[in-house]
């Protein structure tokens, strides 16, 4: 049987011909097939390693509606926010500088935490004798409000805010003849504002020193609870956030859904008061905009609060590019001006890349009919032609693959800049000609139409007539004509900045482009 599998046999001719039947993959399927893969590998991961609903018994009150009427009502606030105090609770949370509608600056201020939608509450946990409930009236004197209980012990409670910090200190002394526990608690109550696309929204906790999310949706299935020796609870918004921090160790912290309200709370360990003696016990609530220069100045107070803002996968590109976004609006004063410049200094920066792939693409165009004719002579023996082709690419300095490396150095950079758009609070209300809302899309389709168009005059530019009508340039080609229809389609409801960004790119493209071709005929 060896004659009959040997090199020359009729065996190996018909195997290589079967092999060299199949149909080739252009390197553009391969790699969406392995990006899909991917993808569908970190869903699977972050499911299997999403943690496991925790059974637990803390006594923090649930959501039920009480009577706060007689609680005496107050105020705190500071340069940055103003919020309303009563008794054990504080809600009606108005951030000074953030209009309430993105496009008006004359609106209402925005408001966290509406009396009808929800609250923060901060209390304690008493054992051997009664602490202040929410229900509790106050003796309220120069804004420190007082209680004693019938068995002699003193509650005080002072709230001040320092920017967009809330902290409230109580202060207890133990009047009776045996000691007193006392176990500090906090929690956030609140209806969901909805899933904001492309943004996290939902649940923020810190346990352990790692930040987890949980959204909507999961809480909706099922709660969550975390053992730790320091952290803090709240919610997230796109723009906003809201966390409570208690400045005490051994915490038991949970996120679930309580009736038709989300929940967030966490309780510390009980802290024993001698007779006679005083203890101070002190919490602090964040509730204000998810600016990282906000966040770094409270993280000062709320250790980790600065790390909870999710800047996607491409983290390392997004924070600098919102840096930059932000230090050219400094200058220039307009964040779509900001935007422009910031694509043009990319462009440059890509520039030697960006030439390198423009000349090979100009290349493969001189090279078809030379293409076609090795593809014509040997049509009937692979090998050969793999060899000729081959050849041919490394004739002329070039390959299939050379000519788009500057889009796929762009992918990383589009998500990066995506996320860093939506995040952005100073994009909310960022105006840019007919645009009021670069964070926003387009009302009018004007920028979506304009990126189509330029990235079609791109493609143009860039496409090299085919050899043959089955050859994988062939087939990357016909592909990337229906991309500006695609992407057109897709970016019409994408944040304005966003589609600015890319229809700016495009037009450098062509500028680019022109500037090459014009040098190379020289």
């Amino acid at each position: 049987m060896v004659k009959y599998l040997d090199k020359n046999s009729g065996f190996r001719q018909w195997a290589s011909a079967q092999q060299d039947a199949k149909p080739r993959k252009s390197w553009f399927t391969s790699f969406l097939w392995w990006f899909a893969i991917f993808l569908a590998c970190w869903w699977l991961i972050g499911k299997w390693m999403a943690p496991a609903p925790v059974a637990t018994d803390a006594a923090v009150t649930d959501t039920q509606a009480v009577d706060i009427t007689d609680v005496p009502r107050g105020t705190v606030s500071s340069e940055k926010l103003s919020a309303t105090t009563q008794g054990l609770r504080i809600y009606d949370v108005r951030l000074n500088d953030f209009p309430a509608g993105a496009n008006d600056a004359t609106a209402d201020t925005v408001t966290l935490l509406p009396a009808e939608d929800g609250f923060i509450e901060v209390g304690l946990i008493p054992s051997g004798t009664s602490a202040p409930t929410p229900v509790t009236v106050w003796a309220v004197s120069d804004g420190r409000g007082t209680w004693r209980n019938s068995d002699g012990v003193t509650f005080a409670r002072d709230v001040t805010a320092d920017n967009y910090v809330i902290t409230v200190t109580d202060t207890i002394t133990n009047g009776m003849s045996g000691a007193v526990s006392i176990a500090p608690y906090a929690r956030v109550v609140r209806e969901t504002a909805g899933p904001a696309s492309g943004v996290y929204t939902g649940a923020v906790v810190r346990a352990n020193g790692d930040i987890e999310h949980r959204d909507w949706r999961r809480l909706d299935k099922k709660s969550y609870a975390y053992t730790t020796t320091n952290g803090f609870a709240g919610f997230a918004d796109q723009y906003w956030e809201t966390v409570v921090s208690l400045d005490s160790a051994d915490q038991t912290i949970r996120a679930k859904k309580s009736g038709n309200k989300y929940q967030t709370d966490a309780a510390a360990a009980a802290v024993t008061i001698a007779p006679g003696a005083t203890h101070t016990i002190t919490t602090h609530i964040f509730a204000g905009p998810r600016d990282q220069t906000v966040l770094n100045g409270a993280a000062t107070k709320i250790e980790g609060i600065n790390q909870t803002i999710d800047y996607g996968w491409f983290w390392f590109l997004a924070r600098p590019m919102l840096w930059v976004l932000n230090a050219l609006n400094s200058i220039v004063m307009n964040y779509g001006v900001a935007i422009i410049l910031f694509t043009l200094a990319l462009r440059l920066l890509m520039w030697p890349l960006t030439r390198k792939s423009y000349t090979s693409m100009l290349a493969m165009q001189r090279m078809q009919p030379e293409m076609a004719r090795i593809q014509k002579l040997y049509a009937n023996d692979k090998a050969r032609l793999q060899m000729e082709m081959m050849r041919l690419y490394q004739t002329h300095k070039t390959s299939p693959m050379s000519g788009c490396l500057p889009m796929l150095i762009q992918i990383p950079i589009f998500f990066a800049l995506y996320k860093a758009l939506l995040i952005s609070v100073q994009m909310r209300s960022a105006h840019f000609l007919w645009i009021s809302d670069l964070a926003a899309m387009d009302p009018y389709f004007i920028l979506p139409v304009l990126m189509g168009a330029t990235m079609w005059w791109q493609t143009r530019l860039q496409s090299a007539a085919p050899a043959t009508a089955n050859d994988a340039v062939a087939a990357t080609q016909r592909f990337m004509k229906w991309m500006p229809v695609l992407f057109t389609i897709m970016f019409a409801w994408m944040p304005a900045g966003l589609v600015l960004y890319w229809t700016m790119s495009n037009l450098f493209g062509i500028i680019q482009m022109y500037i090459i071709k014009r040098h190379l005929k020289k």
